[in-house]
């Protein structure tokens, strides 16, 4: 370091910069290089120091490899407000019949809010495609919402347990008056779990015996037994659907024009940056 110091050895990339500065760099090269085992402490070290300069700006860190990572980043993709800040996705409309409906409240707590029709202040959860679709959509989801203590402030709240994108169905579904025992009343026979190539996940569940879907929903074909759900991308699972639910609880022929129909409401609620799942 100091035969390097005066001899005015500086870093043939940035001559500018000052020799002392270069040497230090060559002198800690070297003793890693002599003594592998410090590599891991200067590592600590130097992840250490980018942590500290983060609490600085208000970054929490929670994992010293987090900065690593962070700082090999070229691009950064951030999602939704609410999903990232929270972590809390919440369905705020949807599509059932022809109709459009609001969905109020926020978070996970089904006490909270209703779902009423757009442009409407009408209560709509007795309304038969709304209760049709969420039952529907509720048979195709593993995920289910309980309430739990906090153990830092005592306070209870409501937290879901399973994929993040069904929570806010069965949390709608809550708002009509399902519970959680459907499971235990619709048997599920079969489940085809999501994958990125179908797009879709789909479930077949038990309903011999009854003549309507559910209390306030669609009638079943006499006889009918089983009953499949797909959930999944809109464009995917419109290519494989032949008839619609209609708003008084009637199906109908799915027609091209009834197909583009709902590709408009898809693209409306996508340019709003929303999420959108078929059933």
């Amino acid at each position: 370091f100091i035969i390097g110091v005066a001899m005015d050895r500086t870093d043939p990339a940035n001559p500018g910069s000052p020799s002392w500065l270069y040497m230090i760099l060559i002198a800690v090269t070297l003793a890693v290089a002599a003594i592998p085992e410090g590599i891991p402490l200067c590592v600590t070290i130097s992840l250490s120091i980018g942590c500290s300069d983060m609490v600085k700006k208000n970054v929490l860190v929670r994992k010293l490899a987090a900065v690593e990572t962070l700082g090999s980043a070229s691009v950064i993709c951030s999602d939704k407000t609410g999903t990232l800040t929270e972590g809390k996705m919440t369905m705020v409309n949807m599509y059932a019949g022809g109709v459009g409906y609001d969905v109020e409240g926020k978070g996970f707590d089904p006490t909270i809010g209703r779902i009423k029709r757009e442009k409407s202040d009408k209560d709509a959860s007795q309304d038969v495609a709304v209760r049709s679709s969420l039952l529907a959509a509720v048979l195709c989801c593993n995920t289910t919402i309980s309430k739990v203590r906090d153990p830092e402030t005592g306070e209870e709240k409501w937290e879901p347990k399973g994929n993040s994108s069904e929570a806010p169905i069965v949390v709608a579904a809550r708002k009509v008056g399902f519970d959680e025992n459907l499971s235990k009343e619709y048997k599920r026979v079969l489940e085809i779990p999501f994958s990125s190539s179908r797009k879709m996940m789909l479930t077949v569940s038990d309903v011999s015996g009854r003549d309507v879907l559910c209390n306030g929903g669609m009638q079943l074909v006499a006889g009918t037994t089983l009953l499949g759900v797909c959930k999944g991308a809109p464009n995917f699972i419109l290519d494989y659907c032949t008839e619609q639910l209609m708003e008084d609880g009637s199906t109908r022929m799915l027609s091209p024009q009834d197909k583009l129909q709902i590709l408009d409401v898809v693209d409306k609620y996508s340019e709003r940056a929303l999420r959108v799942l078929a059933i």
